[in-house]
């Protein structure tokens, strides 16, 4: 009989904990800080509830730094409303995370000499506005309008709107903003398309009251025919590669990115035992090596699955409430099963600024899942024919595992035969102890 253990590998746990400390976020943004606070942005997540032309983004905060020098500026298609915007549960994005996670996968060989007298074949894969009029006179002279304004949560918000990139550098600075260089050439496509700017930063007051040493994530709700993610202007503070998760939620099925390429994130591949305590630096490996040799511009599908069920499961599918909690707003007590999420993870680098990300829906209800698997050989007495046969086997089986793992990470074979005989010396007690 074939024994299954699952193993949860975090890809957010992967990224960050090697050489990946987040900084702030990485796309829709960037950081404006107050005197001379150097703030940079590594990586990311967003969770894009959408259905038609309706969209709740909620953006998780990974800022790190004094919160009195938080604030971000986001494009944004429309003119958004106190009403239209909600401070978000952290917990939400752990739970998708956990559930959409790149995973490891054991099996366990059954006894080939059991499996030869048995003849059974064996599967081996198995606020309020207010002051506006008087703001906008204002400002009037630089053509920077002060659509909205209103605090939600711990965030003081404004909503922008202007005529000139440079004014709004320009307004930007004159109110205590210090920016990134270069921050007008960015900003000017998106007021060409008439797009608005949603600025937020941090209200001590408000903050000292949740009693939380972190900032709580942003949602705002909105409907435009425009269904992307704005990830030029988080360049503008990045100091390496910059990793981006994208959770689509949906209630027909994938999602896909129009501007780039989309293709699977390799999987399914058969790897040395080793790499179970190891996991953070393979995937970390792996990603790297697939992004440089599928060429930069493209995006990595990592799990496309429905809601309401899991195989194997990482973490337990979120229920309606969670669901709600993500942004789903489509949900009825007779659809609570309908939504279909698409993870995606997308790294872009400074010295070549991409497209902002552009998303279509698709009908598209195939499944797929970042999944590594581990087998362990049968490791009793084997006096049969059948057991001889399925040592002597062990050998290639091994060797191919090696393979395959050195073209997934481009590791050193060498170096992956030491760290498999090195396993396989191990004392039996290292099996449960450290």
């Amino acid at each position: 009989m074939k024994i299954i253990r699952i193993l949860t590998a975090i890809l957010l746990a992967v990224i960050l904990s090697v050489n990946f400390v987040p900084k702030a976020w990485a796309f829709c943004g960037f950081y404006v800080a107050k005197a001379d606070s150097k703030l940079y942005n590594q990586a990311s997540q967003v969770i894009l509830a959408r259905d038609g032309n309706r969209t709740i983004l909620t953006m998780a905060n990974d800022f790190q730094g004094d919160v009195k020098d938080f604030a971000i500026i986001v494009p944004v298609p429309v003119v958004i409303q106190q009403e239209q915007v909600n401070v978000g549960d952290p917990k939400i994005i752990e739970r998708l995370d956990a559930f959409s996670a790149p995973r490891l996968v054991e099996y366990f060989d059954p006894d080939p000499c059991e499996t030869y007298r048995g003849g059974e074949a064996v599967n081996r894969q198995g606020g309020a506005t207010r002051g506006l009029d008087d703001e906008r006179e204002r400002q009037s002279a630089l053509g920077v309008q002060v659509e909205a304004r209103f605090t939600v949560g711990e965030y003081d918000i404004l909503i922008l709107s202007a005529k000139e990139s440079d004014a709004l550098e320009t307004w930007l600075r004159q109110n205590g903003y210090r920016i990134p260089r270069g921050a007008s050439e960015l900003l000017r496509p998106y007021i060409r398309q008439n797009m608005k700017f949603f600025v937020a930063k941090v209200n001590l007051e408000e903050f000292d009251k949740t009693g939380s040493q972190f900032l709580r994530p942003l949602q705002m709700a909105y409907e435009s025919s425009k269904f992307m993610l704005p990830i030029r202007l988080g360049m503008m503070n990045a100091s390496t590669d910059q990793d981006l998760i994208v959770y689509v939620l949906s209630p027909k099925g994938q999602a896909e990115i129009t501007n780039y390429r989309t293709v699977n994130v390799p999987s399914d591949a058969e790897i040395p035992l080793f790499v179970k305590n190891e996991f953070n630096d393979f995937y970390k490996a792996m990603f790297q090596t697939a992004y440089i040799r599928e060429g930069k511009n493209v995006a990595f599908r990592e799990y496309t699955w429905d809601m309401n069920s899991c195989d194997p499961c990482s973490a337990e599918p979120l229920n309606g409430e969670e669901l709600k909690k993500a942004g789903v707003f489509w949900l009825t007590p007779n659809s609570l099963n309908n939504v279909f999420i698409t993870r995606l993870h997308v790294r872009y680098s400074r010295q070549k600024f991409p497209e902002d990300l552009t998303f279509q829906e698709t009908s598209n209800r195939q499944q797929f899942q970042g999944r590594y698997i581990l087998r362990h050989p049968f490791t009793g007495e084997m006096n049969c024919e059948a057991g001889k046969t399925y040592q002597q086997s062990l050998s290639a089986r091994f060797e191919q595992e090696t393979k395959t793992l050195s073209r997934l990470t481009a590791w050193k074979v060498e170096d992956i035969r030491k760290k498999i005989n090195l396993a396989q010396n191990q004392p039996w007690w290292r099996t449960i102890w450290p």
